[in-house]
Order: structure tokens, then C-alpha cells, then sequence
């Protein structure tokens, strides 16, 4: 569907009559498709990096898919069963229903909710509101070994929540050696070989202290509470609630054990006596993560040290590809909360291009960032994005992903497109991005575009006008953009 010019004036492609053209209900082909692509296109300079080999010794992919299945083996049978026995959409595994699974899968309750727990972190289940759902990595799990590594990634991410920290650790020193971690599992990685605990705890101790000292804190003391005392005029009385966490102290060998042990849970290491080693499926994932820090810190603007803003800009340059690959290596450096909150702070500006790439970002973080992203779909600016972001999390294929839309919504976001190929693009993409439209006719499209309320409207109306090639069209546009400015009908 679109437009063209017939000797000087503006007809619909077909011979339908304008409210025939106007019911059909076309769909929105722009943002990921379409126009962001070609507005991307618009100043890629066409950098490529050759494809990184992982270390000696990886096993091949389809082994470690294999290894990876083994793991979620109880999380699959789980979640199979659930979307086989239960009922559509009914919500978490509840007690009646762990029953149910583990007398069917010969499971104690408490294996089922450890299963459940797994299936959901590693998107075998996916959760949407109050109801479960069957996620996509459950319906290729038999045929395809990448979507395996990416769900049992997932769960690997996820360790400190397969395996939780004991109640009696303070919230924000398990936090601590979280982010701590990454730095424990690359000397592993480094080692290629079994590390002694000694070792492992050194520098878990080095790297807390490191972060405490970026954030201005009291240095880290393995030997004292996790929490500085607080500066009453007196002790608390036994018994008062503040009692028992100013008497408890955390050994830094703890929370290196609960730490281990977590790891080892989701299968990424090994424990013996005294020493712990990567297995070859924890090998592979902290070396891939590495190597997306060592893309971003190989590109030219330095990606990994940028704020989401300027790491944005900095892709806006990439094909699709090398982008998303970008996109991980920031995110990795950084935790998935603070990630996902920068991200929609730069969809919430004034840029377009950003607002779309962020949002390109964002499906690269996948579930952690729903809540966010419906949260933001109240926004008016960001509704058509997260709309069709959670479309797609929940299984819409993306090019059906618009039908999800509003005429409203889809207008709105064919005007913030057209703004972002007119700030970053070149007049003939400006042109062709007519043909993204929904409506039938150039009349219907300026009367609904004036009527969406648009912040850019006048400009992209006026830009549209100067680029295309139809005199006629071209005044109707000019004319439309003044009665925009002016607040005319």
C-alpha cells in the first residue's frame, strides 16, 4: 500500500474509492523492518570484526547444548507438563498443583517448585501478569541449540536466585559480592583449571573492598558486621528489632561458599576439596562474556564506558548485527535494573532514532526488562514501542507485532519515525516512508497525523513536503504543516 503520482496529482494505488482504501486494515511496517532500519542505514559506516573462536578444549556447541539440556532437564519436564495438563493461562504452580506434577513426573513438591523456578528463569515458562504461558525456548528445545545456550545463560545470570542467599545476610552485602562475582568466575576462566578457595576469596575481598571504595564506603572487614554501626547514643536493648542484625556478623568465607555453591547449582562449576572449577558450559559462558566487553571496548567510541545515550548514538551507526551484539556487551558491564531504567530514560527524550534503538536494546535484555517496559506503555510517547515490545516478548511474530496498535498508536508512530529519518536520514527514505502508512490516501494520513498530536508534526510535515517530488502532494503537505502550526482545522 502507498502512493503515487499520475500526471501531476496524488491517487491511491488502487481504484478503490477513498473509504474502501481507508477500511483496510493495513498494517504498520516501520520501527523494526522499515524505517528504522533505513534510518540506521542512513549513517552506517559498515564496520565488521571477524567472528571470535572460544578458547581450546570448548566443546562444540551441540555438545554444549547437550550439556545445557541436561541441566534443565527436571525445568523441561516441568514446564511440558504444565502446558500439557494444565488448564490455559492459569497462573503460578500452586500447591495443589505441585501435587499434581510431582506425583505425574515421580518429583517431591519441593523438586517441582525448584523445577517451576528454573523453567521460569530460564524462559521455558514465561509469566504475564497472573498467568504462565509455555515461552518460545520450550517450543524449540528440541531443535535448536542456540535457543538451549540462551535459556541456560538465563538461569547461569540468574545463579544468586536458583540458589538464595541465607536470611540472615544483610540484603546489601549480598549485593555486594553479586556484583563482585563476574571477577571471581574470569579467574577461573583464566585458570583453565581448578583455583583454590584461598585464592577465590583474596580476590573476592579485593574486589568488594574496590567497590566500596567507588562508592566512598567504610573498607570492607571480612571479620566485622556487614553493616557499619549506627550512630545511636546507645546499644539497642536485647530483644528490640534492631538487635539481632548489629549482633550478626558475615564472614566474607560465607558468602564466597554460598556464592560457589550457587554457581555449582545451575551447573557452571565444579566443587572439590578445597578448590572449584569452571565446567566446560561455565567455560564457554563467562568467555562470551567477556568477549562482549572485549567488542565494545575494541569499537571505536568505546561503547562500554558510555552512558546509554552515547552508546546509542554509537550503534545508531552499526547494522542491525553488530549492534545487538553492542548492545550485550553494555549491558553486561553493567547490573540489568540500572541497564533497563538508562535505556527508558533515553526513550523518554526528544530523539527519535534513540527512542526506537533503545527500545532495540531493551529486547536484547528480554524478560528482566518487562515490568519497565509495561510500566512505560502508559506513556504516550513510548506506548506504540512498548506495545509492540511486549507483543513480541510474548510471542507475536514481529511482523504481525502491529496489528497489536491503534489507528491512533500507529499514527503516532509513523510520525516519531518519520521525524527520526528526517533528523538522521536522507529525503528519499523521508519519501519513501509514505509507503509505511496506514491510512489509504495523503488526505486521510495529514488529517489523522494532525489529529495525533505529535510534538514533531510541523517539522516532519515540513520536511516531507521540501523532499518529495509531487507538486501537488508536496502543497498539501506544506498546507497541512501551517494549520498544524497555527492551530487551524
Amino acid at each position: 500500500m502507498g502512493f503515487r503520482a499520475i500526471s501531476g496529482k496524488t491517487a491511491p494505488v488502487t481504484s478503490r474509492k477513498p473509504d474502501e482504501q481507508l477500511a483496510r486494515n493495513s498494517r504498520l511496517r516501520l520501527v523494526r523492518p522499515r524505517a528504522l532500519t533505513t534510518a540506521r542505514r542512513a549513517v552506517t559506516t559498515g564496520r565488521t570484526r571477524p567472528a571470535p573462536r572460544p578458547p581450546e578444549g570448548t566443546p562444540p556447541p551441540a555438545e554444549l547444548a547437550r550439556q545445557a539440556r541436561a541441566v534443565l532437564a527436571d525445568a523441561v519436564r516441568i514446564a511440558r507438563w504444565a502446558a500439557a495438563d494444565r488448564d490455559p493461562g492459569a497462573g503460578p504452580l500452586a500447591p495443589k498443583a505441585r501435587e499434581r506434577a510431582a506425583a505425574a513426573l515421580e518429583l517431591t513438591p519441593d523438586q517441582v517448585s525448584a523445577g517451576w523456578d528454573r523453567a521460569r528463569l530460564a524462559g521455558l515458562v514465561e509469566l504475564h501478569g497472573g498467568t504462565a504461558r509455555p515461552g518460545w525456548r520450550l517450543r524449540a528445545w528440541d531443535r535448536d541449540d542456540s535457543a538451549v545456550l540462551r535459556g541456560w545463560v538465563a538461569l547461569f545470570d540468574a545463579w544468586s536466585l536458583v540458589h538464595a542467599a541465607p536470611d540472615d545476610l544483610a540484603p546489601t552485602t549480598v549485593a555486594e559480592v553479586v556484583e563482585a562475582v563476574p571477577q571471581v568466575l574470569s579467574l577461573l576462566q583464566l585458570s583453565a583449571g581448578p583455583v583454590l578457595v584461598p585464592a577465590l576469596l583474596d580476590l573476592l575481598q579485593q574486589r568488594v573492598a574496590e567497590l566500596r571504595d567507588e562508592r566512598c564506603e567504610v573498607p570492607y572487614d571480612p571479620t566485622t558486621s556487614s553493616r557499619p554501626p549506627a550512630p545511636t547514643a546507645s546499644a539497642p536493648e536485647p530483644g528490640s528489632e534492631a538487635a539481632p542484625a548489629a549482633a550478626t556478623t558475615v564472614p566474607l568465607p560465607r558468602l564466597l561458599d554460598w556464592a560457589l555453591e550457587g554457581l555449582a547449582a545451575v551447573g557452571a562449576l565444579t566443587l572439590g576439596e578445597g578448590q572449584a572449577t569452571l565446567t566446560p558450559l561455565g567455560n564457554w559462558a563467562v568467555w562470551v562474556k567477556l568477549e562482549q566487553i572485549c567488542v565494545a571496548a575494541q569499537s571505536p567510541a568505546g561503547n562500554i564506558e558510555q552512558s546509554a545515550e552515547n552508546m546509542l548514538r554509537g550503534c545508531a551507526r552499526l547494522t542491525p548485527g553488530p549492534a545487538r551484539a553492542e548492545y550485550r556487551a553494555w549491558l553486561a558491564a553493567r547490573t540489568v535494573g540500572s541497564a533497563v531504567t538508562e535505556l527508558i530514560a533515553v526513550a523518554r527524550g526528544e530523539d527519535a532514532l534513540l527512542r526506537g534503538l533503545a527500545f532495540e536494546a531493551l529486547r536484547v535484555v528480554g524478560a528482566p526488562a518487562e515490568p519497565e517496559v509495561r510500566t512505560a506503555s502508559a506513556e504516550p510517547s513510548l506506548r506504540p514501542y512498548a506495545l509492540l515490545w511486549l507483543a513480541e516478548y510474548e510471542g507475536v511474530d514481529p511482523e504481525d507485532a502491529p496489528d497489536v496498535l491503534t489507528r491512533e498508536e500507529s499514527t503516532w508512530l509513523w510520525v516519531d519515525t518519520a521525524a527520526a529519518v528526517a533528523d538522521h536520514g536522507e529525503t528519499a527514505l523521508l519519501v519513501r516512508h509514505l509507503d509505511s502508512a496506514v491510512q489509504g490516501t495523503v488526505p486521510a494520513l495529514l488529517d489523522e497525523v494532525r489529529a495525533v498530536g505529535h510534538p514533531r508534526t510541523v517539522q516532519v510535515l515540513v520536511a516531507l513536503a521540501a523532499a518529495h517530488p509531487d507538486p501537488a502532494l508536496a502543497k498539501a503537505v506544506r498546507r497541512a504543516a501551517f494549520q498544524v502550526h497555527t492551530g487551524g482545522a
